[in-house]
This record gives structure tokens, C-alpha cells and sequence, in this order.
């Protein structure tokens, strides 16, 4: 037998035997009483006749029978009903086997659903005037059927400072660093009173942008917030930034200047081609003789002709169309990567780059967009080193930084969003994340960054930071997601 059968049959039996051994488990076993216990008499019929039966008992006049003895007689007790109840028995408990526990059904776990934040009692609307100089009308209402009191602070642009405030106003300074004013109002019920602040220009034609906040009583927790830009009456809108027409683009130049160097070169080519066909047909119709053909005294002995080769480009149209061809290319890549060098801010931190749209930067009261939120930054203020406030005693050393962020969902559906991600920046590069608990303490206890926000919605919230040293953040980073490029807010 070739060795190559005998190892195909020697496979095949090892094969067979671990199919017989995979096999084995899945027979159905028996219970071990069933196996243990032999085949009961009962369950063969056998012939009426061979069955004993015992005789009745004879009464004696002498003593009588006990009461057990006359109320179960001998003659009713039979071995052989117990035997045929045990072997009916016997295949039930036999048959019974022990079914596994079914294994739950693969259901996904529910997705956390957006909480609807119910109305605020009060709403706030700001709104600029035209005219010479900055002007804002601040309205705020009272939607519930209780009178309420409320705190109104009006947010100051840096370097302006307020030349009429009506209401009962006060003008102050918040944080040490920004002028803010001040109203304390009690609202009637279904009541809207109207503020207005007049301020001073700080340049000629800039637009100067003042958020209103309405909060609670006692000015921590605030209820809504809204923000207007006046710009001068008459001041001419900024231009947009335009890309310039295709053909005035350096890429487009390089490679419109390539390709009119190879087809240049190509008319070369193809002129020199031709002009030497000329040429040899010219050489060829003289049949090769200096005398035209014609014939001598002596003959010559036949030369055979040269076998025509194909001609091939010459070696400097090849060599010259190459070097085009390269420093078109690292002339592109040199233009593309000096502008993209020259477009990179090094003012920006690290976590500025991201995969999902483009960031952008804008002053405090501004609404800024990015890929899925819209976050608009309407006050920050610092407490003292130490100081215990509404969000609860700050660290040795440290203090706590509250910003009231108002967050629009732009797009069609839910959001997460997430306190890492929200960050302080601090003079040198230094950064801190959101202080949850801090944060969760200044919203009464609700955690905002447990449920997404719903589709189309806007939560205005606090938002807490601990920061160490005696320099306040310079900057607000704040982002929907890990990969999105999120926004940055200049502090004043």
C-alpha cells in the first residue's frame, strides 16, 4: 500500500474516533435510581393462576382478635401492588431530566433619554439700538403667577464703562477685572420690565457686545441669559474674506505652466520627427548614389541597407520634461505646506486639533458654533483663595471660577456632552477641567452632564472651575465631543 494511503486511512479512522467521542456527550443519561434499580416482577403479566392466594382466616372462640388485627386483616395486604406502583413510577422519574436556565434575551441597553428641562420662570431678551453710541434694551419677564424677586446683571465689554443706567442700576466691578450692572427687581406675575445702559465707545465704528443674565435672589444660580452687538448707525458691514478665482491660485499657476512646458515640448518632438522623415526619404529616392543614380563603367559591389531602427525621444527632451514634472511637485508641496505652516496659531494649545469641524474663537457674550453645539459664554467670576460660596468651600490654596454657559443643540438629534472636556486655561499653558462636584453643587445637586441634551434645545447652567494660583482663566475651551474641534472664549 503507497504511504500516502495508509496516512489518508490512518487520518480517516482518527477522524472517526473523535467524531464518536464528540458524539458521546450528547447521548441522553440515564438517572442513576433508574440504573441502580432492577426490573420490578409486577411489570411481566403472568397467569392468574400462578399467583398465591391466602387463605381466609379461621375465627377463634377463645380470645378475640386485637383492634389493629380486625381493622387491617392480613388477607388485604399484597406485596405486589407496591411493586407495580414503584415500577410505574420509576420511567417518570427516569424521563425527568433537569433543563439548563435559558439564557436572558440579547437586548440592548437603553440609551439614557434626554431630560426636558422645564421652562424658566424667567426670561430675558437684549436687544441694541441704532444710534452713536452703544445703546441696550434689557427686557425681562415674569412667565410664572407669582411675583418673584430676581437679580439682573449686565455684562460690560472690556474697556467701556456705563454713562446711563435707568432702573435703579448699579455699576461695579465683577471679579476685579470687568464692570458689570446691577438691578434687583421684584417681578409682578405675568409682568415684563425694561432696562436700558448707555456706554461709552471704546473705538470708533468696533461693535461692542453686552449678555444679560436674570438669576435667582441671591445671584448664583442663574434663570436665562441673552446677549445683543451694537454696532455704529451707518458703520459699513466688515468685508468677507474671499478665495481668490481659480486661475489666480499658485497651484493652479505651477500646473497650468507644466503642462505648457510638456507641450512644448511635444511640438519639438513631433517637428524633429517629421523634418528627419523628410530627410531620409530625400537620401532614399537618391537610391544612395552620389550621381544620381545613374550608373558607372565598374560595377560596385551591393551594401546592404541599414535596418531602420525606431527612433526614440532624445535623452534631453526626457531629462528636461522629468525635471519639469519635479519641481512642479515640490514647488506645490513647498506652497501648500508654507501656507498651512503659516495658518498655524501658536497661541493655541494642544487640544485645539481635532477631526470634526473648525475651530473658532470669539470675545465673551458671543455665540460661537461648532459641529453639534452652539456655546455661548454670558459671565465669568472668581471667588477669594479659600472663600466658601454657593458651590462650597475651594481647596487650600485654590478657588473656584463660575462661568454661566448657555448650550444650544443645532443639530437633529440627542447629544452627550462631557465635564472633562470643558476646560480653563490659565496664564503659561496650565489648564484645569470642570470640578464636577463643585459643578453639581452649583445646579442643586443635578449632574448636567448625565443626560444628553435633547434636539434643538438650549440649557443656560454654571459651570465650575478650581483653579490655584491669583490669575483667573484667560480662556474657555468648550467642546461637544473628543474628536470635535470645539470653541474658544477669550476672557476679558
Amino acid at each position: 500500500m503507497p504511504a500516502s494511503t495508509r496516512h489518508h486511512r490512518a487520518l480517516a479512522v482518527f477522524v472517526h474516533c473523535l467524531g464518536i467521542l464528540a458524539a458521546v456527550p450528547a447521548l441522553p443519561a440515564a438517572a442513576p435510581e433508574a440504573a441502580a434499580a432492577p426490573r420490578p416482577a409486577a411489570a411481566t403479566p403472568r397467569p392468574a393462576e400462578s399467583v398465591p392466594r391466602p387463605a381466609a382466616p379461621t375465627p377463634r372462640p377463645t380470645a378475640p382478635a386485637p383492634g389493629p388485627t380486625a381493622v387491617t386483616p392480613p388477607a388485604s395486604v399484597s406485596p405486589a401492588p407496591p411493586a407495580v406502583a414503584v415500577a410505574a413510577r420509576l420511567p417518570v422519574a427516569a424521563s425527568a431530566e433537569p433543563t439548563p436556565p435559558s439564557a436572558p434575551p440579547a437586548v440592548a441597553p437603553p440609551s439614557p433619554v434626554p431630560v426636558s428641562a422645564p421652562p424658566p420662570p424667567v426670561t430675558v431678551a437684549v436687544a441694541s439700538e441704532s444710534s452713536p453710541a452703544p445703546r441696550y434694551r434689557i427686557h425681562v419677564r415674569n412667565v410664572g403667577n407669582s411675583p418673584l424677586d430676581t437679580t439682573v446683571r449686565q455684562e460690560l465689554p472690556s474697556g467701556s464703562s456705563p454713562t446711563a443706567i435707568s432702573g435703579g442700576g448699579q455699576s461695579s466691578r465683577s471679579g476685579g477685572s470687568t464692570a458689570e450692572v446691577t438691578w434687583r427687581l421684584r417681578l409682578p406675575a405675568h409682568s415684563t420690565t425694561t432696562l436700558g445702559t448707555a456706554l461709552t465707545a471704546v473705538a470708533p465704528g468696533q461693535p461692542l457686545t453686552a449678555p444679560a443674565c436674570a438669576f435667582t435672589s441671591d445671584g448664583t444660580r442663574p434663570y436665562d441669559c441673552a446677549t445683543a452687538t451694537w454696532q455704529a448707525a451707518g458703520a459699513a458691514p466688515a468685508a468677507e474674506v474671499t478665495q481668490a478665482p481659480p486661475w489666480r491660485r499658485y497651484p493652479v499657476l505651477l500646473a497650468g505652466l507644466g503642462v505648457l512646458v510638456l507641450l512644448s515640448a511635444l511640438v519639438v518632438y513631433v517637428w524633429r520627427r517629421r523634418r528627419g522623415r523628410r530627410v531620409t526619404a530625400a537620401a532614399l529616392a537618391t537610391n544612395g548614389t552620389p550621381d544620381g543614380g545613374r550608373g558607372t563603367i565598374y560595377p560596385r559591389p551591393a551594401t546592404p541597407d541599414p535596418r531602420r531602427r525606431r527612433r526614440t525621444p532624445p535623452v534631453w527632451l526626457l531629462v528636461g520634461a522629468a525635471v519639469v514634472v519635479l519641481a512642479g511637485v515640490i514647488g506645490t508641496a513647498g506652497w501648500t505646506a508654507t501656507r498651512q505652516v503659516s495658518s498655524i496659531d501658536t497661541q493655541k494649545q494642544p487640544t485645539s486639533g481635532a477631526w470634526m469641524g473648525t475651530g473658532v474663537s470669539g470675545p465673551v457674550g458671543v455665540p460661537l458654533r461648532e459641529s453639534a453645539f452652539e456655546f455661548t459664554v454670558y459671565r465669568m467670576t472668581c471667588g477669594a483663595a479659600g472663600a466658601a460660596g454657593g458651590t462650597g468651600a475651594a481647596p487650600a490654596g485654590g478657588r473656584r471660577c463660575q462661568a454661566t454657559v448657555g448650550v444650544r443643540n443645532v443639530t437633529g438629534s440627542q447629544q452627550p456632552w462631557h465635564g472633562q472636556l470643558q476646560r480653563a486655561y490659565l496664564p503659561g499653558g496650565r489648564w484645569v477641567s470642570t470640578d464636577e462636584p463643585a459643578t453639581r453643587t452649583a445646579n442643586l445637586g443635578r449632574d448636567v452632564f448625565a443626560d444628553p441634551v435633547a434636539a434643538g434645545s438650549r440649557v443656560v447652567l454654571p459651570l465650575v472651575f478650581t483653579v490655584d494660583g491669583r490669575d483667573p482663566p484667560q480662556q474657555l475651551e468648550l467642546r461637544s465631543g473628543v474628536f470635535s474641534a470645539g470653541v474658544r472664549v477669550h476672557m476679558p
